[in-house]
């Protein structure tokens, strides 16, 4: 699994938008290329206003680059971005989902272990 971050984008969801597919595509897709099975893009956190865009993204890189997983994730919290993908990584069947993070501890409800 390879994790690659998507920061920077501007705030207002179709500026944000505009700017993943003309600027962050070509990269995802090239990572896409080199990662043997899974990728997970982790975005800045942002409000309500920019899931469809993101999910959209996620659902029809997954869709184009089967059977390789991808999966997005978004949060500054690094905590909760490593509880996702030990979650991700055991969770060989989910593939095509953007998953907002909050930090408020999931994990172990998550956690095979917990």
């Amino acid at each position: 699994m390879a994790l690659l971050r998507v920061g920077g984008l501007p705030q207002e969801p179709l500026a944000a938008a505009a700017r993943f597919y003309g600027e962050d595509i070509d990269a995802i897709r090239q990572a896409l290329a080199e990662v043997p099975d899974h990728l997970v893009l982790a975005f800045d956190p942002a409000d309500y206003t920019h899931k469809a865009w993101r999910l959209a993204a996620v659902q029809q890189l997954a869709r184009d680059h089967a059977p390789r997983r991808v999966n997005a994730v978004a949060s500054d919290d690094e905590k909760a971005i490593a509880a996702a993908l030990t979650y991700l990584g055991t969770a060989d069947g989910v593939t095509g989902q953007y998953l907002p993070l909050d930090g408020n501890g999931a994990a172990a409800l998550l956690s095979r272990n917990g």
